[in-house]
């Protein structure tokens, strides 16, 4: 047995806020919101999949951001992708600590932080 791959990064937000979720996760990171399975749907939340990544928000009660644990995305031009969300208002930060690679943290509007990778030549 052997693990093969992520299937999913499930975060949590606040009842009602799905529209700030397509805003943040559709309309600036790029990634298409896909229809929950009807029985999901009325729980709330959203998901948002692409060939590659898939982020599946869920509706928690007593919500509380992951404000170290975080997904880590990798994306092909983060220096525009920096632009894009302080331009949003989201505040960045960047980070050089890890040879060859460039990445950036901010958070998604309910508090939630993410990763963003590039490495220096363009590769991960």
């Amino acid at each position: 047995m052997d693990v093969l791959a992520i299937d999913h990064v499930q975060l949590v937000m606040p009842q009602g806020e799905e529209d700030k979720a397509r805003i943040f996760y559709e309309g600036i990171l790029g990634i298409p919101e896909t229809p929950k399975p009807a029985k999901l749907a009325k729980r709330g939340g959203a998901w948002f999949e692409n060939k590659y990544v898939k982020i599946h928000l869920g509706v928690e009660d007593n919500f509380l951001p992951a404000r170290k644990a975080h997904p880590a995305l990798v994306v092909s031009d983060l220096e525009h992708l920096i632009t894009k969300l302080e331009k949003e208002g989201y505040v960045v930060s960047e980070d050089h600590n890890i040879p060859g690679v460039i990445r950036a943290f901010s958070y998604d509007p309910f508090g939630n932080r993410i990763e963003f990778i590039q490495s220096s030549n363009g590769e991960r």
